[in-house]
């Protein structure tokens, strides 16, 4: 049988999710582990090795079988070589994980941020499909993003282009971000910006659902604010409509300068559904020239937790399949 699967990876700060992919961009096989963060770096490839080989050993495929490794991580990375520059999350500077990983595996590997993996695994098999124009972000605790032009990533000079969680959209009395500046997209908009609006909303409530969340539990969660809106509680809805306003203008903004088919929304936010895509689309709608506007549509991402992993796989789809076909 010849080499007919690809493995996506894709690498976080809690687990590691690992998977075997056909060239369709379907998911065959795929595992979950923790991040052995503390471990260090080679602990982490360790668990790499370890779960490829059980991943192999779920279906008829051997290593001949892999046409290639697409890897997605939280990082600032020199595309070229496949170094990761810096990793906050996981205490990694400047580790050549591209060469590592060929000499473990002795395979093709590729390396991608793991926001722009996301991004197009929503574009080659979830909400961006048949699109070639598209703009991802993804809702979590902080915020990322991805741009796709002309059906691959678009990265800049310097591997830095699609960090939209630092734009700045507050001028003035934003919060202070991990980046050192105030008032970016991530710190007024994302599930941090939530937890943070409502715990300012509990601190002069005296009854009512969210006071008695709080009190229930002694914290407040993203979670807990959107299942609450959903049942009506006018408080959070306000909350989750402020986020969805902020999103949206901003989005739109975006927009004049690189003209998408498709923006798709993911994370644990997004799961909000219709209280927040509803002000979120007024609001673009609201911030945008209706030409600019006309072609774009703005949707829930599909694929969830697995984005990473497709898009990490279609990493080498791209370069050794689809670029060597006649």
């Amino acid at each position: 049988m010849k080499p007919s699967v690809y493995i996506g990876i894709d690498l976080g700060g809690t687990s590691i999710k690992m998977g075997l992919v056909d060239q369709l961009g379907n998911i065959l096989h795929t595992l979950q582990n923790p991040t052995p963060v503390k471990a260090g770096y080679h602990q982490v490839l360790a668990v790499f090795s370890q779960m490829a080989e059980q991943l192999l050993r779920k279906g008829p495929y051997g290593w001949e079988n892999i046409i290639g490794v697409g890897v997605g991580v939280p990082a600032f990375l020199d595309q070229q070589k496949g170094i990761v520059i810096e990793a906050v999350n996981l205490g990694w500077d400047h580790v050549p994980l591209k060469e590592d990983l060929e000499r473990m595996w002795r395979v093709p590997i590729m390396v991608e941020n793991d926001a722009n993996a996301a991004a197009l695994g929503e574009m080659w098999n979830g909400a961006g499909k048949g699109a070639s124009h598209l703009i991802c972000l993804t809702l979590g605790t902080g915020i990322g993003g991805g741009v796709i032009i002309n059906g691959d990533i678009y990265h800049g000079a310097n591997g830095s282009a699609g960090e939209v969680g630092h734009m700045t959209v507050m001028h003035q009395g934003g919060r202070s971000c991990n980046c050192g500046r105030k008032g970016c997209l991530e710190t007024e908009a994302s599930a941090t910006a939530i937890v943070l609006d409502a715990l300012e909303q509990v601190k002069g409530m005296s009854t009512g659902p969210l006071k008695e969340e709080y009190d229930r539990t002694g914290t407040i969660t993203a979670k807990s604010v959107v299942q609450l809106a959903r049942q009506g509680d006018s408080i959070c809805k306000e909350i989750i409509t402020k986020v969805g306003c902020i999103l949206g203008s901003t989005l739109a903004q975006m927009c004049y300068l690189l003209n998408p088919e498709i923006i798709v929304i993911g994370g644990g936010v997004a799961l909000a559904g219709k209280i927040l895509f509803d002000p979120l689309i007024q609001a673009f709608n609201n911030a945008i020239l209706p030409r600019v506007a006309e072609n774009t549509s703005i949707v829930p991402a599909k694929l969830g937790n697995q984005a990473g992993v497709t898009g990490a796989a279609w990493l080498i789809h791209r370069k050794y399949t689809l670029d060597i076909l006649p």
